[in-house]
């Protein structure tokens, strides 16, 4: 995907005092077992495709903590997670174009076309763990493949899918900076062989840090020739029929109090430069 410049800092100081911030939490709570819809790496004969799911800040936040649930290939070991990936995008029409090229029904409350900030364990920007939860874990239905322009976009999905429920825990080592916005986050798994499924997480949300006004539904594209992007679909209203999904997710962070922010500021751009300096 075409890359916008990330905004990343790093939180950390030396000889400016103590930083006052407020803990920020955001959760969907629990996989409800009705979905898992692929957001996977591209890879041998794997084209990428992403799911996304949003999130409302209403303070500016470093997010620097995430957790998502997924399904891998029963049997799968934990170590063949070979990378995470992780995206953020700004609602349509956000880094978009505009209007847009009408292969899908409505870009309204989509996520953009590019992100504004991502994340790789390669990059050294992120770390992760994995927990298996269940060996086995089936869901109602799945979206992988049929991921289609108007006017086949209707699939229905692909039926049951059964694998391994794993919990991913997230550390970015260089924390996602955002302003107070509504945004969508997109995690993407690489396995060498399979499919990983992001779960889903009942809407509206009834665990979790609970509803939240303007929650709006999870969506989904694929890459490559003749592939959906940068367009979205809707999951449940576009590709299944059963109605719209969120996505089982956490963030947390902190909530920088405004009079620190010109010493953040500062900060980072020194461990910025430090940070270069030692990879050179």
């Amino acid at each position: 995907m075409k890359k916008l410049a990330a905004t990343l800092g790093v939180v950390g100081f030396a000889m400016v005092g103590p930083v006052v911030a407020a803990p920020f939490f955001f959760s969907t709570g629990s996989p409800n077992g009705l979905i898992g819809t692929s957001s996977q790496r591209p890879g041998a004969g794997r084209v990428e495709t992403e799911t996304a799911d949003d999130f409302i800040l209403s303070n500016h936040t470093l997010i620097n903590h995430a957790t998502f649930y997924g399904l891998l290939p029963t049997g799968a070991p934990l170590s063949s997670v070979s990378d995470v990936e992780i995206e953020f995008y700004h609602v349509f029409p956000a880094d978009s174009a505009n209007p847009p090229s009408g292969n899908v029904p409505t870009r309204v409350n989509s996520p953009g076309d590019v992100e504004i900030g991502a994340a790789t364990r390669d990059s050294g920007t992120l770390s992760f763990t994995t927990t298996l939860l269940n060996a086995s874990f089936t869901v109602a239905n799945s979206v992988v493949n049929g991921i289609n322009k108007i006017p086949n976009q209707m699939t229905g999905g692909e039926g049951p899918a059964t694998g391994e429920e794993v919990l991913f825990d997230v550390t970015f080592s260089i924390p996602i900076d955002l302003q107070a916005d509504h945004y969508f986050f997109r995690p993407e798994v690489g396995l060498p062989n399979g499919n990983f499924l992001w779960l889903s997480a009942p809407k509206p949300i009834t665990a979790g840090s609970g509803p939240f006004v303007g929650d709006l539904q999870s969506w989904i594209r694929n890459d490559g020739p003749g592939a959906l992007a940068p367009d979205w679909l809707r999951i449940g209203t576009d590709i299944t029929g059963q109605g719209p999904f969120n996505a089982a997710f956490s963030l947390s962070g902190t909530i920088p109090e405004p009079g620190t922010l010109a010493l953040v500021g500062l900060a980072l751009a020194g461990l910025a430069t430090l940070r270069r300096r030692t990879q050179n």
